[in-house]
């Protein structure tokens, strides 16, 4: 590097990880081993999207930018033999996007540093990329609450003559999740032909679509899980899970380049049938407590209380009421009519049994494909992750996130933060696939 022999830019605390409104604050270093010449020395911090139609291109065809800021720390003049810090501080705008990366385009944010010598003389320049995480919960999404469910019907020929229809019924439990939490799915299959069908199967779907000129949309399989087959003139239920893995969440706020949708995907291999629940993936999980539903609870929850208090008013007045209760009656009335929960409970039995009945030969595994996540830098997956239990965290290098949460650990709590990976191959782009059907 000539006169240069040091040149650096660090982040106060080490941080590389920053919230959209946060300030990032550092300092830039050099160590000069003679005295060198320059016009100024400036430190800047910007971000922008650009988006491409190659696979791993930066040559842009279209981009944005969210912020450029330039700040000068030295003069024109000598800068002296020795080592240099010059403090810096930026503010992050509140409408800046997360960071993104991947195969048709980038979400980026640095802090770059130059040092501007004199004509003929060569100058210097370094830079240092952070990643800007905005969160989305779940519960300011509208229409969020509920399930997702979607219905086909394929009519089909086999046997050159014959014909035969299947339907193809299936629901998610809800419509939104967050990494480590699992996806119910339930499916119903009505095969009404003389042809056994070939294997069901479900998987989480990500589709990124990149807006250049004619849109470019990048369509991965994340998790797949695989059932069995349904014979001939048979009706069948299958119940399956789905976890979620450490994923970029849905949508890119304050994006207009990049789109990110997810959607899981029911399909049977033969007959070619298949229909999509689109479902979000977000920071901040659902909260029961925040549904339509049980906000109206409240009102006759203290209708209750009210008649309750009003009871205590009128039992003085008659004292001897409570004995002649006719204890047998109210056993019996007790017995005929079971409460709720004991029905549901007896109705999850059931379909525990029946899962095993409908696919024995149903693979259990959940299969993983590590290319899927070449956009999310950091993540361990072991090599056998298919053999540990749902309450198994496997290890991993520090401020990794395992794909199996531990059983019954907390749901509304903000998700880990998943860095953007580094930069990758994927296939190329792939035409606009068949939109999300609606339930």
């Amino acid at each position: 590097m000539g006169k240069l022999q040091e040149f650096e830019i660090t982040f106060d605390q080490k941080k590389e990880v920053y919230t959209p409104g946060e300030s990032i604050s550092g300092a830039v270093t050099f160590k000069l081993d003679e005295a060198l010449q320059c016009k100024a020395v400036k430190i800047n911090c910007n971000g922008f999207c650009g988006v491409t139609s190659k696979v791993n291109d930066t040559a842009w065809t279209a981009e944005e930018q969210y912020f450029n800021s330039t700040v000068s720390v030295a003069d024109k003049g000598t800068l002296k033999q020795g080592k240099h810090t010059f403090p810096f501080k930026f503010l992050i705008p509140e409408s800046a996007p997360t960071s993104f990366e991947g195969s048709y385009g980038r979400i980026v944010y640095r802090v770059r540093a130059f040092i501007d010598t004199p004509r003929f003389v060569k100058d210097y320049n370094t830079e240092k990329a952070f990643y800007l995480i905005r969160f989305l919960n779940l519960n300011e999404l509208p229409d969020i609450w509920g399930t997702c469910s979607s219905a086909v019907k394929q009519q089909f020929t086999y046997m050159l003559v014959k014909t035969g229809t299947v339907d193809l019924k299936a629901q998610c439990d809800r419509k939104g999740y967050t990494p480590d939490q699992i996806i119910q799915v339930l499916v119903n299959i009505h095969n009404q032909s003389g042809k056994t069908t070939g294997n069901v199967a479900a998987s989480l779907m990500q589709r990124v679509t990149y807006e250049t000129k004619r849109p470019t949309h990048d369509v991965k399989t994340i998790v797949e899980v695989a059932g069995g087959v349904v014979k001939a003139g048979k009706e069948l239920e299958w119940k399956e899970q789905i976890i979620v893995p450490p994923l970029p969440r849905s949508s890119l706020a304050g994006c207009d380049l990049i789109k990110i949708e997810y959607y899981v995907k029911v399909s049977l291999k033969s007959p070619d049938v298949m229909l999509t629940l689109p479902i979000h993936i977000g920071n901040v999980s659902l909260d029961e407590k925040l549904h339509p539903s049980k906000q109206a609870d409240p009102p006759s929850s203290a209708a209750a209380e009210d008649t309750q208090a009003s009871t205590p008013n009128i039992s003085p007045t008659l004292p001897p009421r409570p004995a002649p209760k006719p204890a047998p009656r109210h056993r019996m009335s007790s017995h005929n009519s079971p409460s709720a929960p004991p029905a549901e409970g007896h109705q999850g039995a059931e379909g525990g049994t029946q899962l095993n009945d409908v696919f024995p030969n149903k693979r259990q595994s959940q299969l993983v494909s590590p290319n899927a996540f070449s956009y999310a830098p950091g993540l361990f997956f072991a090599q056998n992750q298919q053999h540990n239990g749902p309450g198994t965290v496997p290890s991993g290098p520090p401020g990794t996130t395992a794909p199996y949460p531990p059983e019954n650990g907390p749901s509304s709590m903000p998700t880990p933060l998943i860095l953007p990976p580094d930069y990758s191959t994927s296939s190329y782009p792939q035409g606009p696939p068949a939109g999300p059907s609606k339930g």
